[in-house]
């Protein structure tokens, strides 16, 4: 629109503007059904006049005053362009953003750009911000990770930030969004509420629920709340993903009880490195479940408690793993008789720290399976293989591997000048006297801490050693090539199993009962079994190398090597009530260690996470929330702090956060006020209302005086 001069002199102290509308805008989109636009601008500009004929547009008046009508019919003229009409309330919006920038205090923002930036199209209707503080809003949660939107009811605060959740879904830019806000009304009455505790809990989320059918197919909202796409739970809900208090986790120095871990512990991530424990939640006595592995493995969590895992489907179209709560996995386990949900597995051996050990790691591999280390005679050895005689040897400086016959050799000292002959102890006896092995059989043996927690070199030499001599490659026709190993003892085999996962493998075990087996023979005699044989097959990761006896290797590469080591959830089933505890950490995909060096988490990773009503939020509550905060997740709260349901003397959460986070970066507060309202204009004249009657209040409230009584 351009401003044409006129052969017309105003009066001394006034101008005049005169506009013209193209004729590809109808008078009416400009000036509104009945002129309600126009009254709306005369209404502002009283001491302006202001006329209309065909299209032309002219107004007389103060200098500053024409000057502002100018700039309004401007930047309608641009809204109008985009194809969006104007209305009565975004006129006086528009004349309220162009005063304020003549004073001086305005924003860099126009108009226009305030009232076209689109957020989310949606069965025939766009969801745009009115104002320009929703802007700034939308902005910030576009540029920052966590943003608080502060301000009376009506502003739009959560809508927005639920319009953004669903772009951000639709954009790919996350994968599920999360919405939530404690239900705090029902506080104690919920347990005389009629119904489920869904049905009770249902009214407090009914406002997201209705925002959601403003932006989504309604028939698609089912589809995506049944696969976790979009989760909408009550607040005490998020806080739920627990494991039992005596649940082990990983940590750098062994197993401990989930519920002994406190803030800045260390425990194992799912790159076998520490990761700190960024925060501790005691969750009271939950629901419990047993999460059970198809290769036996198993840990114990809340139905709530979150999983890392895909599908072959997922896998097969190059999806990125899924997270899905424990309950949302209960009753689809199967997908075809198959098991539906693979579970990641360690992507690198834990670093366990270094331990000084008194035996090299891989001849204790090799006694434990082919040594005789009963203590009541020399420490024998017997294999057929003379390589490993070598390299047996070749391990236990100072001994010597003597010939006893056919597969039997004796592990003898070897003197050296100035010994007083008898009365030296043998150091082989001495080296597994001090690991209290030495008295060990083969229903006894087990592998040491200072080993099973040692570094990555030295669990894999005593894994080779025992393989070596008790294990060896499984080839079958067309499939890859398993690794088995063979023990009478369980100590030993829940070892091996440990050692195994801890190098980021897979092991199954099964038994196989000395009742009833036909007896072997050794020497052309019968030899009875006394003990049931505990088997156990391995899949080891590539460039794991389960082996060093040659042929072994050999036999293990030529059919192909072990192949991909994989791990299905197999059964998930009731296990009782027990006091719980949540943790997370800082690991980058959330995940730690617990039980059978099974991975889990409880942080949301790659989500939109909206928490709504949060000035009914407790101080702790805040806190467990915020640091639930994940990896490529975006977290918007949502309160006015003027309405707080909080019983008693319960600090709200919302009013403590904005002291302790102001000024952090990436965490912004956007405050709306009453000029923000976009509900009916009443409600903006009702919170002005309450404001100047709580200030007013405020004033008459008698002061403390000096000497500690009241002023009246």
């Amino acid at each position: 629109m351009t401003q044409t001069p006129t052969s017309h002199t105003p009066a001394q102290g006034q101008a005049r503007a005169h506009f013209t509308v193209p004729a590809s805008h109808p008078m009416v989109a400009v000036l509104g059904p009945g002129d309600a636009l126009l009254r709306v601008i005369e209404k502002a500009f009283p001491k302006a006049d202001i006329h209309v004929r065909d299209n032309q547009v002219s107004a007389i008046g103060e200098a500053a005053e024409v000057r502002l009508i100018q700039r309004l019919f401007d930047e309608m003229m641009l809204v109008l362009r985009t194809g969006q009409p104007m209305t009565e309330d975004a006129v006086e919006r528009s004349i309220a953003m162009l005063r304020a920038s003549e004073n001086g205090n305005g924003p860099q923002e126009t108009p226009a750009e305030v009232l076209t930036q689109n957020i989310l199209s949606s069965r025939g209707r766009t969801i745009r911000p009115k104002t320009l503080n929703q802007k700034r809003y939308v902005d910030a949660i576009d540029k920052h990770t966590i943003v608080f939107g502060i301000g009376p009811a009506g502003t739009g605060k959560t809508y927005l930030a639920m319009a953004k959740a669903v772009q951000a879904l639709q954009s790919k830019q996350v994968s599920r969004i999360i919405l939530t806000r404690p239900a705090v009304e029902a506080g104690e009455r919920l347990g005389f509420l009629p119904g489920t505790l869904f049905d009770k809990i249902d009214p407090y989320l009914r406002p997201l629920y209705d925002a959601l059918h403003d932006m989504l197919d309604p028939d698609s909202i089912p589809r995506l709340m049944a696969n976790g796409t979009i989760e909408v739970a009550p607040l005490a809900y998020m806080r739920g993903r627990a494991q039992p208090r005596f649940t082990k986790v990983l940590t750098p120095d062994g197993w401990r009880p989930i519920g002994d871990l406190q803030v800045g512990d260390l425990v194992v991530g799912s790159n076998g490195e520490p990761t700190p424990v960024l925060g501790v939640y005691p969750q009271g006595e939950k629901d419990i479940y047993r999460v059970t592995a198809q290769d036996g493995s198993w840990t114990l969590c809340c139905g709530e408690h979150l999983w890392t895992v895909r599908t072959a489907s997922d896998k097969r179209r190059d999806k990125p793993w899924r997270v899905l709560e424990t309950k949302e996995m209960i009753g689809s386990l199967r997908a075809a008789h198959a098991r539906r949900y693979e579970l990641p597995l360690l992507t690198a051996p834990v670093a366990f720290p270094a331990r000084e050990v008194p035996m090299d790691p891989y001849a204790l591999g090799l006694l434990l399976g082919d040594g005789c280390i009963t203590g009541n005679i020399t420490p024998s050895f017997s294999t057929a293989d003379p390589e490993l005689v070598s390299a047996l040897e070749a391990a236990l400086p100072g001994v010597v591997l003597r010939h006893k016959g056919r597969y039997d050799y004796f592990l003898n000292r070897v003197p050296m000048p100035g010994d007083p002959g008898s009365g030296v102890a043998n150091p082989v006896t001495t080296m597994l006297r001090s690991m209290d092995l030495l008295g060990t059989r083969s229903s006894s043996k087990l592998v040491p801490d200072d080993y099973l927690y040692n570094t990555a070199e030295v669990r894999l030499a005593v894994l080779q050693g025992l393989l070596d001599t008790d294990g060896g490659p499984v080839t079958q026709r067309d499939r890859t090539c398993r690794v088995q190993f063979t023990t009478a003892s369980i100590l030993l085999r829940d070892d091996v199993i440990a050692l195994v996962q801890s190098l980021g493998g897979v092991a199954y075990t099964r038994r196989r009962a000395a009742e009833g087996r036909k007896p072997g023979r050794v020497n052309g005699r019968e030899v009875r079994f006394n003990r049931d044989a505990h088997i156990i097959d391995i899949r080891l990761p590539e460039g794991i190398e389960p082996f060093r006896l040659s042929r072994k290797r050999d036999a293990y590469h030529a059919a192909g090597g072990g192949g991909r080591p994989m791990r299905f959830i197999d059964s998930i089933e009731p296990a009782g009530r027990e006091e719980a505890v949540c943790i997370q950490v800082a690991a980058e995909d959330s995940l730690y260690v617990t039980q059978d060096y099974l991975l889990t988490h409880n942080t949301l990773n790659d989500a939109f996470v909206v928490l709504d009503e949060a000035q009914n939020t407790s101080p702790e509550q805040m806190k467990m929330f915020l640091t639930r905060l994940g990896f490529d997740s975006k977290i918007v709260i949502t309160g006015d702090v003027t309405q707080v349901d909080l019983p008693g003397s319960t600090k709200s959460g919302l009013r403590q956060v904005q002291s302790i986070l102001e000024g952090i970066p990436d965490i912004h507060f956007s405050r709306l006020t009453s000029e923000d309202v976009v509900r009916h204009k009443l409600v903006g004249r009702i919170v002005d209302a309450y404001e100047k009657y709580d200030d007013s209040q405020a004033d008459r409230e008698p002061r403390p005086a000096r000497n500690g009584t009241q002023r009246k």
